[in-house]
Order: structure tokens, then sequence, then C-alpha cells
């Protein structure tokens, strides 16, 4: 079965980001897309900070999909490294620069350089809702219970 998707990605300054990978799927049962940073210069995050990393490219997502910015695990654990809105969505109709926004949530600086590979990026299906207004939801065996209503 294919279930492969296109889109359309644009490198918006060509020359300057010309060392810079477009997102890819790094093993062949990936889920998500490695992005690469695209600063002029070496950003250092220092702990607590956050900073809008540029990519250097836009995407054109078909209507009803979206993109979400995932934090990348190997930096989250080695160097808690994160993103502050995460997942970050991405929708159909944006075509400004994908920037991701990360904060260092590590006790040390984190240097980011040009091509590191900082988050990834996951394509979905969207649904759009409809609203049925009630005066009361079905009962459930969980009911309202939550927060740790069923134990540690």
């Amino acid at each position: 079965m294919d279930n492969t998707l296109t889109i359309k990605f644009l490198r918006l300054r060509p020359e300057q980001d010309k060392d810079i990978s477009f997102p890819k799927y790094m093993t062949p049962y990936s889920a998500g897309m490695d992005i690469c940073a695209a600063p002029e210069k070496p950003i250092v995050l220092k702990p607590k900070a956050i900073e809008l990393i540029p990519t250097g490219f836009a995407i054109a997502i078909p209507e009803g999909f979206e993109v979400q910015i995932r934090p990348r695990s190997g930096i989250a654990v080695k160097h808690g490294i994160g993103l502050i809105n995460s997942p970050g969505t991405i929708d159909s109709d944006y075509r400004g620069e994908v920037k991701i926004a990360v904060i260092n949530l590590g006790k040390s600086e984190f240097r980011i350089n040009r091509g590191d590979r900082i988050a990834q990026m996951i394509i979905n299906k969207i649904y759009r809702a409809r609203l049925n207004i009630v005066e009361q939801l079905d009962e459930t065996d969980r009911s309202n219970g939550g927060f740790g209503h069923t134990g540690i």
C-alpha cells in the first residue's frame, strides 16, 4: 500500500542555504523527518532560554493535513533541549518560513550550528469537527475520573 503524500518545499534563500538539507526520514521506518537549523551564525542557547530557529524553507501542506513539529529525543535526553510549544502545528494555509521554537531546559549552554538536526516533522491527516451541544453526556465507567484517578 502506498501511503505517501506529496508536499511542496521551497528553499527561501537558495544561495545562502544550499548547504542546509531539506527535511528527511533518517531510517526506512521513521515516523518523522528530521529538520536542520539554518541560522546565519551559531546560536548559543543558555539554560532556560528560548530561541526561534530558522530552517530556510517554507512548505505547502495539502488541505486536510497538518505538520506537527516535535522535539528530537536524542538532544532532549542528552542536553535538555525541547520545543516550547510541543508539538507545534503548521496549518495547511501557512506559507511562511518554518521556524522551530527551541527551549533549553538543561543545565548547560547548548550550541546550535548550521545544519544541526534540531526537530522532527510529522504529517497528519486532520478532521474538522462539528459541535453538537447537548444537555448531558453519555456515562462511562470512568466518567469524570482523571488526573491520576487510577493510581501511580
